[in-house]
């Protein structure tokens, strides 16, 4: 088994990859500056498989955090979180997300040549089509500039990846497109706790549900789509952890650069999501239709059929799932991982 440095292993996909990893038989370490995450996480992830890990609390843009993970520990192989990823702030403050996202990234490359670790997957995201391409999108399509700088982020470090493999055979790295992750590990132990207000549906609409939120605002209800509102591929986040897993272990016996989709293939309409919520669970959740919001696609999902040849890999949650354990995560913690 491997050892897999995971950068931003607090954050929401990152823990729940962390109790993949370690019940898959890896041993984890983890590297996170808590900017927008909990320790508390990571403590929960070993009660849970009742297996430790170790945490470094550090940040992937400052070089000598980098080089004393790598100098610290024997480092297989690397699943890279860490990074900022509201949208919306992305447009506000482009050049922090820049530095964090982009810069940090190109330390984190850096740092592993020194290590002579040349394993990584590269946490991505279906942003990188762009607005052009037709759903379903596949891996081979030509990729397209995102609409917003979050997703511009993504779109740069996959190239500068591929390049890098290009120049040094030595490299094999996975970029995992995601599409829209939702659920919560199925103990209700750790989920989505997000920082101010959520910009994402499920911890929005979840919070609603808890009475933290008047309502849940549903933009637009005029696209051309089954019933009007955006349909997305909403993925669970343990199928979404376990692609991980499967992605790290393929990396360590191959070579170069290769991208695939992680998500159902099936769109899902946002009043669909409402409505089986309230259904699955038996609660109410108010909400109302609201304009629609700039730059919001009408309907975007995966083919994920080369992730199913190439990895072995079958989504096993279904829609219901993944309501049922969004909110089972939020009802058993109302305002996250603060006390």
């Amino acid at each position: 088994m491997a050892k897999i440095l995971v950068t931003g292993g607090a954050g929401y996909i990152g823990s729940h990859t962390c109790v993949e990893l370690l019940e898959a038989g890896h041993d984890v370490v983890v590297l996170d500056n808590l900017s927008n995450s909990s320790e508390e996480s990571l403590k929960r992830v070993q009660a849970l498989t009742g297996k430790s890990l170790k945490f470094i609390q550090g940040d992937i843009r400052q070089q000598q955090d980098l080089d004393q993970a790598f100098a610290s520990h024997q480092i297989d192989a690397v699943i890279h979180f860490a990074g900022l990823k509201a949208v919306g702030e992305s447009q506000q403050i482009p050049l922090t997300y820049f530095d964090n996202n982009i810069a940090g990234s190109i330390q984190l490359v850096q740092a592993m040549e020194r290590a002579n670790v040349f394993n990584l997957v590269f946490s991505s995201s279906a942003t990188v089509y762009g607005e052009k391409n037709p759903s379903p999108y596949q891996e081979d399509m030509t990729l397209g500039m995102p609409n917003n700088n979050y997703g511009y982020t993504k779109l740069v470090i996959e190239q500068m990846l591929e390049k890098t493999s290009i120049a040094d055979d030595r490299w094999s790295i996975a970029l995992l497109r995601y599409f829209n992750p939702v659920g919560a590990h199925k103990s209700g132990c750790i989920g989505e706790d997000p920082l101010g207000i959520p910009n994402n549906l499920m911890p929005y609409l979840t919070q609603v549900a808890v009475g933290q939120r008047e309502k849940l605002s549903i933009f637009g209800n005029d696209y051309p789509t089954q019933d009007g509102t955006c349909e997305r591929d909403f993925i669970h986040v343990v199928d979404l952890a376990e692609a991980h897993v499967l992605a790290v272990e393929n990396r360590l016996t191959n070579t170069g650069c290769r991208a695939w989709n992680i998500g159902t293939g099936q769109p899902i309409s946002v009043l669909q999501i409402k409505n089986t919520f309230e259904k699955v669970n038996d609660i109410v959740v108010r909400a109302e239709f609201s304009d629609r919001r700039a730059g919001d696609l009408p309907s975007f999902y995966a083919n994920n059929a080369r992730a199913v040849a190439e990895l072995g890999w079958t989504p096993k949650h279904n829609l219901e799932d993944m309501l049922a354990d969004s909110w089972n995560w939020q009802k058993q913690n109302p305002t996250g991982y603060k006390a």
